[in-house]
């Protein structure tokens, strides 16, 4: 039997008037993650800004001491919503599919308004990439349906973590 392995996990609230007294939406994220066992790495909260967020996105990429980011905030349709685009700015891969299960997750929720919502996964420098909508409700959802599970080595038929250790082959390969 594998055992779950926790991974080091951290949190980018994308927001021009959140603060850390009403981050509603990172504390969503961090109480799930720690709850599942997993290590909040870090936590932040940056101003809806496309170079500021891509430049926090490379940092934590490039730390050895974070395995996955989890962005809430910024992934809608209006003028300041420049989550979606920083995140592809860093993509070394998209995961396509998280965009579409996320939007089957929602449809159950709050129906045809999660045509609204432009979540997005993907992956660079070995490390995992989220960017999630900036309610707390799309937050646990999208924690409890999709990321719990394939951040779960013990979930099967297959999962994020078992290949993990892959994700920067490319990298070292010669």
């Amino acid at each position: 039997m594998t055992d779950f392995l926790p991974t080091r996990i951290a949190v980018l609230t994308v927001s021009d008037t959140r603060t850390e007294a009403d981050d509603r939406s990172g504390d969503t994220l961090v109480q799930r993650l720690t709850g599942a066992g997993h290590i909040l790495a870090a936590r932040m909260i940056l101003p809806d800004d496309r170079p500021t967020i891509a430049d926090q996105l490379r940092a934590w990429c490039a730390d050895p001491d974070i395995d996955v980011v989890l962005s809430t905030g910024g992934t809608g349709l209006t003028g300041r919503d420049v989550t979606v685009e920083a995140h592809r700015d860093v993509y070394e891969k998209e995961i396509d599919a998280f965009g579409t299960v996320f939007t089957i997750v929602s449809m159950k929720k709050i129906g045809t308004s999660a045509v609204q919502s432009r979540a997005t996964g993907g992956v660079a420098n070995g490390t995992y990439l989220f960017a999630l909508p900036g309610s707390p409700g799309a937050c646990k959802d999208a924690w409890d349906e999709i990321l719990a599970p394939q951040l779960d080595l013990t979930h099967k038929p297959c999962n994020f973590v078992e290949i993990m250790p892959r994700l920067d082959e490319h990298l070292r390969r010669k």
